[in-house]
């Protein structure tokens, strides 16, 4: 499983490839706005950072004007992956850019036929938000598992990117699912590392050992 972190906090980056556990990175309009800086200066920072895919997304809402902006996005940077939204006019734009080589993450999809659509135009990846499905009371890792199914019996090259991942056992949900990538804050990847009885056995060890020092 991949692991793509949800932020366009440059530091962010960089400390979550000092662990080796990053893979990529998915950025939106709203995670770009709270760097505070250009959204292009932002991009060809990470893309320096990171070698591996970058989600970059367009914010016009017809066909021919995400065709512009992904145009221009997918100049930046050979790894750049525009990400558009899962609507009629999206769909469109992400046939079109299949067409001409240029890497697709189509975005807020909350149903399977709606991941099915995507597959069919083309799409890279696909985007299911699992948390904010939770948020209504729905189930977020039951659509991953039907859109995972459904793409096995047809085929589909399409990876399934879980978004909106809010905790740990979203991460292991989407593992155990067999889900090609989970993109998610820093936060919760260091939760992943995280457990009371490793942090009490460490202590227990370093105490051990000092123990045996002093009686040395």
């Amino acid at each position: 499983m991949k692991f793509f972190l949800d932020t366009a906090l440059v530091d962010e980056i960089r400390e979550g490839v000092s662990y080796g556990l990053v893979d990529g990175v998915t950025t939106n309009p709203t995670l770009v706005a709270k760097s505070g800086r250009p959204f292009t200066e932002v991009l060809k920072e990470i893309c320096a950072i990171v070698d591996g895919p970058i989600s970059a997304e367009v914010v016009s809402t017809d066909c021919e004007g995400m065709l512009r902006e992904g145009r221009e996005l997918a100049k930046i940077h050979d790894n750049i992956v525009v990400k558009v939204p899962l609507i009629a006019e999206g769909l469109k734009a992400t046939r079109v850019f299949a067409s001409e080589g240029i890497a697709t993450n189509v975005t807020l999809c909350f149903s399977a036929t709606q991941a099915l659509l995507a597959a069919k135009a083309g799409a890279t990846y696909i985007s299911p938000f699992v948390g904010r499905l939770d948020d209504i009371s729905a189930s977020g890792m039951e659509l991953v598992e039907q859109i995972l199914d459904i793409y096995e019996a047809y085929d589909f090259s399409t990876e399934v990117i879980v978004a909106s991942i809010r905790n740990p056992l979203h991460v292991l949900d989407a593992a155990r699912m067999g889900a090609h990538i989970g993109t998610m804050p820093l936060s919760v990847m260091k939760q992943l590392m995280k457990h009371p009885l490793t942090d009490i056995g460490l202590a227990n060890f370093l105490k051990d050992w000092e123990a045996s020092q002093k009686k040395g």
